[in-house]
């Protein structure tokens, strides 16, 4: 394996309803927390977003608490009424949200008794 990749954030706010986080590096145990943390802020600041849009290409690695985040993240955005969306998966990412089937979760696809199962 290679060696971890910090995780950079960019934000964007191309609406005043829409928020935009570009990722770069890693989601793993090391980096998580300032994307969890990053999106509560703006959550929390601006309460008008009603969509957060997270570009995942620059993502190289996603491990098991970088997927706990993205959960996280979703049930935050939908307590706030924002949609979240996740942007230009790469094959990996991809890979774990299908494993673990939390790709339709994740990726709004599928019904209200999918979200209702998978937090609880």
């Amino acid at each position: 394996m290679s060696d971890p990749r910090e995780l950079s954030l960019t934000w964007t706010s191309p609406a005043p309803d829409l928020a935009v986080v570009t990722l770069s590096g890693d989601l793993d145990y090391a980096s998580s927390d300032a994307l969890t943390d990053g999106v509560g802020a703006l959550l929390r600041d601006r309460p008008t977003v009603r969509e957060l849009r997270i570009d995942c290409a620059g993502v190289g690695y996603c491990d098991s608490y970088g997927l706990s985040s993205l959960l996280m993240i979703r049930r935050r955005t939908r307590t706030a009424g924002a949609a979240l969306h996740l942007d230009n998966r790469g094959d990996a990412l991809e890979r774990l949200l299908r494993v673990t089937s939390t790709l339709e979760h994740l990726t709004g696809a599928g019904g209200r008794a999918r979200e209702q199962k998978l937090d609880t």
